[in-house]
């Protein structure tokens, strides 16, 4: 037999009952002076409470989209609680109907509280000694509130935080007199400020459904893979059923599936049972309705609504972009202050983020790039990346990689979380050695300070001391610098033959009448910085290469230089919308000029011979009108390949190499009969050809006629005045190693560059 504490019960009791009279009057009439007409002490009590209650929108969902067919596609979702608010319209009205009946069925008559629900908890409190509820949907849903506005607490102090949150909860949720008392008062305000509808709402839009799910839009989508809207008579008294006790009636557990038996989940059937004869005996339905609702098995239809990128990854081979995406959200102030701020602003703000990638264009990459480097092969650990930039946005058009995106730590072979298309703050790669696709910033300096490309320079050494050469800003002391061509060239030939060849040498010798520290400045000026955010290096090797970058790093300062100089940081959001309509504007692309039009557009113009005649990249050209331009570059050993090719409308980079070791790629084979060296060249052909096609290119920007000095025949007359591209590997004083996070990626090789 239970003991009832009498007292203190009996107190609450009385206290109760005293209220109930006040409650009926303060429920359905306007706000009066109640204690001015006489009330008792405890009615004052009441009347002194709060009664503003701040409802705010409760935690959404946050999705991405892409673009396909020029319609915006859902790629993937961010919440801490799985939840999609929609209007009353969007809401079956059987699940209105089998929340009404079950859980308040004097809802429309009420005041905010149900008075006599209330009195029998009260009655029910001094018989079993705990505080009993009797709470109307209003109170319920101010209950509901409550709690949201503890789950958004932050603060810097976690322990503190966390304290706080605890006692928010008590606050909200306890059972204790001044709780439910003080839960009276808001509904009774609540029921003043909005409509029954607003109130049913909101209240359907915020219950707990069991997990993180939350809502009846979230809750028909996961358990039946409808819409609320679309939901099924039985389907909605199944969802009011769950909602009495999340937890032990959710329909997506073996453990509550009562073990596959015939009557499976029978205690949530009950509930739903009980649901469905409380809408009969409130005249919602009518007796065959019952009859036939009770007959049907509880039929679940998980449909999971994936959190994070894994959808984006299985369904747009889009989940590196998607990380990004992440990424760059969670390191921008525009999305809160700190970092917990920002992380609750993707996971609870149900931001709409529309990105800047082009859904078809990413199939297209990823088919090329998947056709010619497998996921994985045997004996070496080799990657493949491609992205795709617009010049003058610094829009991320696409990013595709050879593996498949894991959120976890996977070590199955073919996948990875690392994305090597991005810098380490952005996907964790230590990025990779350049080769000669670095050779492009010698070649920008070497016109800025009055050079052509008519001139000629010697490729005779293969030598080069450390004091041959000047740096202003840095101690480049150390060992010779050796520079080889695997082929014969000439003694001495044309900058713009050089070019297109991609002659060690010749670079080397440029090199020698530059400036180490002006050269590492105009690339800095174009975007460039190691993979690990670092200034690079500016030793002599430099210049072929051996600073470790990340594609899209490369194809940022490509592209500026199809945008007349002017270069654009790497974006992958166009827009972003809160759930309450709130425009947050992310930080944009910071566009700056790094180099004189001048330059760039004669730079261009060089680069375009690297597509023709003997240019190393005369293989990937697919030949038709669309102007462009192009640089090759590979490592010693072929261990780093790379194609960057630009229109004024895209650059694309290609990267195919070592994401661990330095194995030699030469003659290592690939897929369609390449090998680690040539596959850039399929990649790059395939990709040039759609985006021709798709996106095009205007005229290049015009190159200086005093920069190119006394104008060859043509590009592909001069650049056949050599033997065609060399092989050849040069060693340099750079180590090329790279700084890993997350098993990320490691630098090429020792340093120096094959002239490929």
């Amino acid at each position: 037999m239970r003991v009832v504490r009498w007292p203190g019960a009996l107190l609450m009791f009385v206290v109760m009952s005293v209220l109930a009279g006040l409650l009926v009057a303060v429920a359905v009439t306007p706000a009066v002076a109640v204690a001015g007409e006489g009330a008792s002490g405890a009615a004052a009590f009441f009347e002194d409470l709060p009664s503003y209650l701040d409802v705010q929108t409760p935690q959404q969902v946050s999705t991405v989209y892409a673009k396909q067919g020029g319609k915006d596609v859902k790629i993937a979702s961010f919440y801490a609680e799985n939840r999609t608010n929609v209007d009353s319209s969007a809401i079956a009205t059987t699940l209105k109907q089998a929340a009404i009946d079950t859980e308040d069925p004097r809802y429309y008559d009420e005041g905010g509280i149900d008075v006599i629900g209330t009195l029998r908890g009260a009655a029910a409190t001094v018989v079993g000694g705990d505080v009993q509820g009797g709470s109307s949907i209003t109170q319920q849903y101010v209950k509901n509130v409550l709690v949201q506005q503890c789950e958004q607490l932050t603060g810097k102090d976690a322990a503190a935080t966390k304290a706080k949150i605890a006692a928010c909860y008590e606050d909200a949720a306890g059972v204790t007199p001044q709780r439910k008392l003080q839960e009276m008062r808001y509904a009774i305000a609540v029921n003043k400020k909005y409509s029954k509808s607003e109130i049913l709402t909101g209240y359907l839009n915020i219950v707990g459904l069991g997990g993180r799910v939350y809502g009846a839009e979230a809750g028909a989508e996961y358990y039946f893979g409808v819409h609320a809207k679309d939901l099924s008579l039985v389907q909605s008294a199944t969802l009011v059923a769950i909602l009495n006790n999340p937890s032990n009636l959710r329909i997506d557990q073996p453990s509550n599936a009562d073990n596959g038996t015939a009557n499976g989940y029978a205690a949530t059937k009950a509930r739903r049972d009980y649901v469905l004869q409380r809408m009969y005996a409130h005249h919602s339905i009518t007796k065959a309705d019952e009859t036939a609702a009770i007959a049907t098995p509880v039929q679940p239809k998980i449909t999971e609504t994936a959190n994070g990128c894994s959808s984006a990854a299985t369904n747009y081979d889009a989940g590196y972009f998607c990380d990004y995406v992440r990424d760059q959200v969670l390191q921008d102030p525009a999305f809160g202050k700190t970092s917990a701020e920002r992380i609750a602003t993707l996971d609870t703000k149900g931001l709409e983020i529309h990105t800047s990638l082009d859904l078809d264009l990413q199939s297209q990459a990823q088919n090329a790039l998947s056709s010619y480097v497998p996921t994985s092969m045997a004996g070496v650990d080799a990657g493949g990346s491609n992205v795709t930039v617009e010049p003058g946005t610094g829009r991320i058009m696409s990013m595709v990689q050879n593996t498949s995106y894991t959120q976890g730590d996977s070590t199955a072979a073919g996948t990875t979380a690392v994305n090597y298309s991005a810098d380490t703050a952005y996907g964790n790669s230590g990025g990779f050695q350049t080769g000669s696709t670095f050779k492009v910033f010698t070649l920008a300096e070497w016109l800025a300070t009055g050079h052509t490309l008519s001139q000629s320079v010697a490729t005779s050494q293969h030598d080069y001391p450390t004091s041959e050469f000047t740096n202003s800003c840095a101690n480049i002391a150390g060992p010779d610098w050796s520079v080889a061509n695997a082929e014969s060239v000439p003694a001495s030939m044309t900058v713009q033959a050089a070019t297109a060849e991609s002659i060690n040498t010749a670079f080397a010798a440029m090199g020698k009448q530059l400036d180490l520290c002006e050269i590492a400045n105009l690339a800095e000026s174009m975007g460039i910085h190691t993979a690990a955010g670092k200034a690079i290096s500016s030793v002599p090797s430099m210049i072929l290469g051996t600073n470790n970058l990340s594609p899209i790093d490369l194809a940022e300062a490509y592209a500026g230089f199809a945008n007349g100089g002017i270069v654009c940081t790497p974006t992958a959001i166009d827009s972003v919308t809160e759930a309450d309509g709130t425009k947050i504007t992310p930080t944009p692309a910071s566009c700056t000029r790094g180099v004189d039009s001048d330059v760039a557009g004669t730079v261009d113009y060089a680069l375009q011979s690297v597509l023709t005649g003997a240019g190393t990249a005369a293989s990937a050209n697919p030949g038709d009108a669309t102007p462009k331009f192009a640089k090759t570059g590979t490592t010693d050993g072929d261990v780093q390949n790379w194609l960057v090719a630009s229109s004024t409308k895209y650059t694309n980079a290609t990267w195919i190499g070592n994401v661990q070791g330095n194995v030699r790629l030469a003659n290592w084979p690939f897929l369609q009969g390449t090998t680690g060296y040539s596959a850039k060249f399929g990649v790059g052909k395939s990709m040039m050809t759609y985006l021709d096609a798709q996106y095009g290119g205007d005229a290049l920007p015009t190159p200086s006629q005093s920069m190119i000095g006394a104008s060859p025949k043509s590009s592909s007359s001069t650049s056949s005045t050599t033997s065609g591209s060399t092989t050849g590997g040069a060693t340099g004083t750079n180590s090329g190693g790279s700084t890993t996070k997350s098993g990320g990626t490691s630098g090429g090789t020792s340093g120096g560059d094959s002239g490929k």
